[in-house]
Formats: C-alpha cells, structure tokens, sequence
C-alpha cells in the first residue's frame, strides 16, 4: 500500500521519508482513525500475507508471517521499518495506536526483521530478503507525453482506459506466457495501478529472474530527451507483442485514444508524431498532405482518422518496403499505448 517505494535490499537505512507528495490537501486524520477502527480489514489482510502458514495449517511454517516486514509512514513524515507481526490482532492494535498514513508491504525475510539487531551482534549476515511477490507498477503520470486532456496525478475518463490497456496486456501474458495463476491487480492510491503476482514461484523468484521477466515486457525505452523511444527489431515481432498489438493495442490507438486525446488536431501534436518517423522526406510528404487537409472539407470530428489513415497508407505503401519504414506505424502505436513500467519496482526482491 503506497505509492513511494523502498529499496528492499536496503536493510538499516533512514528511518524518514518524505511523503508531503502522498497526502492530499484537505486530509484529514480523524476519518483515517474511523477507517482503521471500523472497515480495515485485518482478518483478510493478514489471511492474504501469511499464505496460509498459520496455525490452521498442519506443517506450515508458523514463523513465516512473523518475518514479513511492514513499514508505516506516520504524521509529520516519521517513518518506521521493520515492523512485524504474529497475528492480525497484534497487527490490528498496532495500526490503530499508530494511526499510520501509509503502510507499505516489504519482503519476507530469514529472520524476523524486529529482531535483525541481535543477529547483526552475532556477526553472522542471516538477515537478508528470502521471499515477495512479483510487483508491477505503473503511474498514469508516465503517460504526460501522450495524453494532453490531464498531467501528473490527475486522471479522467479520456486517459484512464490507459490503465485498462496496462492490466489487458500484462494480465494476458502473465498468465499465458508465464503460468501464473494469483494475481492480485489494485489501484495506487493517487496515479496508477500496482499489480501484485502471488504465485509461490512469483514470490521466490531472484533478483535476475525478476529483471528477465521485466525485460520480456520491455518495449518502451530512452530518456526524456528521446524523441523515440520504442523500436521494434527483427522481420516480424516477438509473438507476445504481435498478439498484443492484434488484439488489444491497434483498436484501443484507432478507436479510442485517437479521438480522446485529439492527436492529430493540431500543428504541434502533428509534428510530435511525425519526429517518430525516421524518414524526413517521408515526414515532409506527410505534413505537406496535413497543411492541404486544412483547407479541405475534413471537418474537425474527423482530422483525427484522416491523418492517421494517410500516415498508415504513405508508411505502408510497397515503395516505402525497403527503407523499413513500415514498422513505423507498430511503433507509433506503441509509443502511445504499451504499458510503461517502473522497472526498479519489477527487479528487486
């Protein structure tokens, strides 16, 4: 829970944070007390954790929930670690006397994180992260260079579907290329969606396996300086983003985010979509086409699809062949559309 996240391999860092970002103008503390002292749901929460290592189960590992660290964020940025808890009333009394602002969920580790200090004395290095779900976290504010309706943590109807897109993707690959079954998807809490997957296998995955899994998703590249930021290689796409591009992406640009977010409605936004096209005589042709459509009859509802649909003819055309440039149409569709992954998040323990 909570939107800024920790470094796991971090085992005594600083114990304050800032967290000014995540608490909203107008909060107010006491509906948070009435939250955690009447509809928190304790029982379910700790259920979710423990994975079924609870005295309810013969032969399960009854130290295992006790060594799943939680931190909390407290009023005036106050940030404690290492917090862990052998039941759900204990954990249920410590929430309420605490009255955290944000509770993050860290790993499992080899020993209770509560008492990592006695095993540090002993000189042997026994605390370190064993176990944690495989996590996947998006931000809309990502999305800022793409959709012009809101920015930042603001959303609306037009950009959220943007998020739709993320869960379709992922969800579909996780569990068809990956065969993951337990896959918990939730919103952030401010600006995006975090996916949780659960599977015992997700949980005991290494640092290495965790970023292999990231780098299958990865499609979208480059800093903000990057005019392009996804390229697509090799004759025919990699499967995985051939059924997504089929399936989900096409439709959604075509459909959807093209008339949402206006993309070709103006000269600016034109001249973005025409710097991901590698060709400058190619992207002449097209804007010298896109000044002649502004003194046609195409009316302002429709610039949008006739742009794009001469973009897709002129790309796509049997003389453009050679040059490669008919991959370029892919490419803009998914510079607007594939999930943008925190890849920091994905890769660590």
């Amino acid at each position: 829970m909570g939107d800024e996240r920790v470094e796991a391999m971090e085992i005594d860092g600083q114990q304050r944070q800032e967290v000014a970002a995540a608490v909203p103008d107008g909060f107010n503390a006491d509906y948070l007390r009435i939250y955690y002292g009447k509809l928190f749901p304790y029982g379910d929460f700790f259920k979710w954790l423990a994975y079924g290592n609870d005295a309810k189960h013969p032969g399960c590992d009854q130290s295992y929930i006790g060594r799943r660290e939680l931190s909390f964020t407290l009023e005036n940025d106050i940030y404690l670690r290492f917090q862990s808890f052998d039941s759900a009333a204990e954990l249920e009394t410590s929430i309420k006397e605490k009255c955290p602002f944000k509770i993050d969920i860290g790993p499992v580790y080899s020993v209770d994180p509560a008492k990592r200090h006695a095993y540090a004395q002993s000189g042997n290095n026994v605390f370190v992260p064993v176990e944690r779900e495989l996590i996947f976290d998006i931000d809309i504010s990502d999305y800022d260079d793409v959709r012009y309706c809101c920015s930042g943590a603001d959303t609306c109807l037009d950009c959220w579907p943007l998020m739709t897109i993320v869960i379709k993707i992922l969800d579909t690959s996780l569990r068809g290329d990956f065969g993951f079954n337990h896959i918990l998807w939730v919103y952030s809490g401010r600006r995006g969606v975090h996916c949780w997957v659960c599977d015992s296998r997700a949980r005991k995955l290494s640092n290495e396996q965790r970023s292999a899994i990231a780098d299958y998703f990865r499609v979208y590249k480059g800093g903000e300086n990057s005019l392009k930021k996804v390229s697509l290689t090799g004759p025919v796409l990699h499967p995985f983003l051939a059924r997504s591009y089929t399936d989900v992406l096409k439709c959604f640009f075509e459909d959807k985010l093209l008339h949402s977010q206006q993309l070709f409605a103006s000269e600016e936004r034109c001249q973005k979509i025409l710097e991901l096209i590698p060709d400058e005589n190619v992207a002449s042709e097209l804007h010298d086409k896109w000044q002649g459509n502004r003194r046609s009859s195409i009316s302002k509802e429709d610039v949008n699809a006739a742009r794009w649909e001469q973009l897709k003819t002129t790309l796509q055309s049997g003389k453009h062949k050679t040059q490669g440039l008919r991959r370029c149409v892919e490419e803009i569709v998914f510079s607007y559309t594939y999930p943008r992954l925190d890849m920091e998040v994905c890769q660590s323990t």
